[in-house]
C-alpha cells in the first residue's frame, strides 16, 4: 500500500486532472457511503425491532443500488490510480468520472428518498433500539425485587404466586439467552414477557390479604345457592310425571335423565363446597375460590336440567289452555312480513316465499286432535315458521335495490 500510496503524488502530464477526478469521486462516494450507513443501520434496528414492517426488504434494491455504485468507483479509482503511477493514458477517463459521480449522486438521492418515505418510524426503531439494553436490565432488576418478595411472603403458597413465581423465573432465564448480536427484537419481546410476568405476581401478592375473605363469602354464597337449588330440584320428579300423564310421550322424551343429571350435579356441587370449606381451613383460600367456582359451575348445570323439566310442563299446559293462539301470533308476524314486502316493492321477490308459510302454518295447526296431541311439536314448527319470517324480513329491510312497484 505504501508504494501504491507514493505513486498518487507523481507529476504527470495525468496527474492534475486525475486527482481532481479522485477528489471528485471521493467526496461522492463518502457522501453516499454517509447515508447509506445511516440508512442501513436505521432499517436493521426495524427489523430487529419490528420485523412485521418488512423494512429490509423494501430496503434490499436501494443498498444494491449502493453497491453497484461502490463497485464501479472503485474500479475506476483503480484505473486512475494506475493511469497516474504509470503515466498512461485513460481512455475516457474525464466522461467515466463524470458517469460514476452521477451514479453515486444517484444512489445516495435514492437513499434520501427511502429514509423521508420512512422517517418516523425507521428513527422510531433506532430510539427503542437504544433503549433494549437498558429496558432488559431495569426489567431484570425490578423482577428480582419482586421475586424476593414473593419468596418471603407468607402467601408464598398460595397457588397464584406459586404459578406467577415460576412464570417470572422462566421469564427470567429465556431473558438472559436472549442476549447478543443482532438480537435486540428478541430481547426485547422477552423483557416485555417478564415485565408482564412481575406485574402479575405483584398483583397476586397484593391481591392475597383479601382472598380469606373473599373465599369466605364464596363459601357462604354456594351454600345458600346449593340449599334453593336442592329445594327447586324437589319438583322436578312431579313436574315429570305429570308430563308423562298429560301428554304425548314424545313430549318428555328427551328430558327421561334430567332427574338423574341434576342429582349428579348437586352431589357434584356438594362435593365441591366440602373441599372449599376444608381448604379455607388450611389457609389455602385461592384453592377454595377455585373449588366455589367449580360448584357454582355444578348447580348451574342442576338448575339447567330441573328448569327443562317444569318450564316444559308449563309451556305444553299453557298451549293445550289455548292451542290456537299461539298459531294465530305466528299468522300476526307472517301478515307484518307481508305488509312489509309490499310497502318495500318485493312482493315478487318474496310474496310467494310468504303466501306459502300460510299452508304451512295450517298443516302445523292439523294434528291438534286426538287424546294426547303433540304439543311440543306443534311449538317446535310453529317457532321454525316464526324464525323463517324472522329471517325473510331481515333480508327485505337489508334489501338496497329499487323498489318494485
Amino acid at each position: 500500500m505504501a508504494g501504491r500510496r507514493r505513486g498518487w503524488f507523481r507529476s504527470s502530464g495525468n496527474s492534475e486532472w486525475i486527482q481532481q477526478a479522485r477528489s471528485q469521486l471521493a467526496d461522492a462516494f463518502l457522501d453516499m457511503d454517509r447515508r447509506q450507513s445511516a440508512a442501513d443501520a436505521a432499517v436493521l434496528a426495524s427489523d430487529e425491532v419490528f420485523p412485521e414492517r418488512r423494512f429490509g426488504a423494501a430496503w434490499e434494491p436501494v443498498r444494491s443500488r449502493c453497491y453497484d455504485a461502490s463497485g464501479a468507483y472503485l474500479a475506476l479509482a483503480d484505473e486512475l490510480e494506475t493511469a497516474e503511477r504509470d503515466n498512461s493514458p485513460l481512455p475516457q477517463g474525464q466522461e467515466r468520472t463524470a458517469t460514476v459521480t452521477r451514479r453515486l449522486a444517484d444512489a445516495a438521492r435514492a437513499v434520501d428518498e427511502f429514509y423521508q418515505a420512512n422517517r418516523s418510524r425507521l428513527e422510531e426503531a433506532v430510539a427503542i433500539h437504544r433503549t433494549v439494553p437498558q429496558l432488559a436490565h431495569q426489567v431484570k432488576v425490578t423482577a428480582a425485587g419482586v421475586r424476593a418478595q414473593a419468596a418471603n411472603s407468607e402467601y408464598a403458597d398460595y397457588p397464584s404466586v406459586r404459578s406467577w413465581s415460576r412464570t417470572v423465573d422462566e421469564a427470567l432465564v429465556t431473558l438472559e439467552a436472549a442476549g447478543g448480536p443482532g438480537a435486540a427484537g428478541a430481547v426485547r419481546e422477552a423483557a416485555n414477557r417478564l415485565e408482564y410476568a412481575t406485574r402479575e405476581l405483584a398483583d397476586a401478592l397484593a391481591q392475597a390479604p383479601s382472598r380469606n375473605a373473599a373465599a369466605n363469602t364464596a363459601i357462604s354464597s354456594v351454600n345458600t345457592r346449593l340449599a334453593a337449588v336442592r329445594n327447586r330440584s324437589a319438583g322436578l320428579a312431579p313436574a315429570y310425571s305429570a308430563l308423562l300423564r298429560e301428554f304425548n310421550a314424545a313430549s318428555s322424551a328427551d328430558l327421561a335423565n334430567n332427574e338423574r343429571e341434576s342429582q349428579r350435579a348437586i352431589g357434584a356441587a356438594a362435593e365441591a363446597l366440602d373441599g372449599a370449606r376444608a381448604a379455607s381451613a388450611q389457609n389455602n383460600p385461592e384453592s377454595a375460590l377455585e373449588l366455589t367456582t367449580t360448584a357454582r359451575g355444578n348447580l348451574a348445570e342442576a338448575e339447567r336440567q330441573v328448569d327443562a323439566v317444569t318450564k316444559r310442563l308449563a309451556l305444553l299446559r299453557e298451549v293445550r289452555a289455548n292451542p290456537r293462539e299461539r298459531a294465530e301470533a305466528v299468522r300476526f308476524r307472517l301478515r307484518d312480513a307481508q305488509m312489509l314486502a309490499v310497502s318495500r316493492g318485493l312482493v315478487g321477490e318474496w310474496g310467494s316465499v310468504l303466501d306459502a308459510q300460510v299452508d304451512r302454518i295450517d298443516r302445523i295447526s292439523e294434528p291438534l286432535s286426538g287424546r294426547h296431541p303433540d304439543y311440543l311439536a306443534y311449538v317446535t314448527e310453529l317457532d321454525a315458521v316464526t324464525e323463517f319470517i324472522a329471517g325473510v324480513v331481515d333480508r327485505m329491510r337489508k334489501h338496497t335495490g329499487p323498489r318494485r312497484e
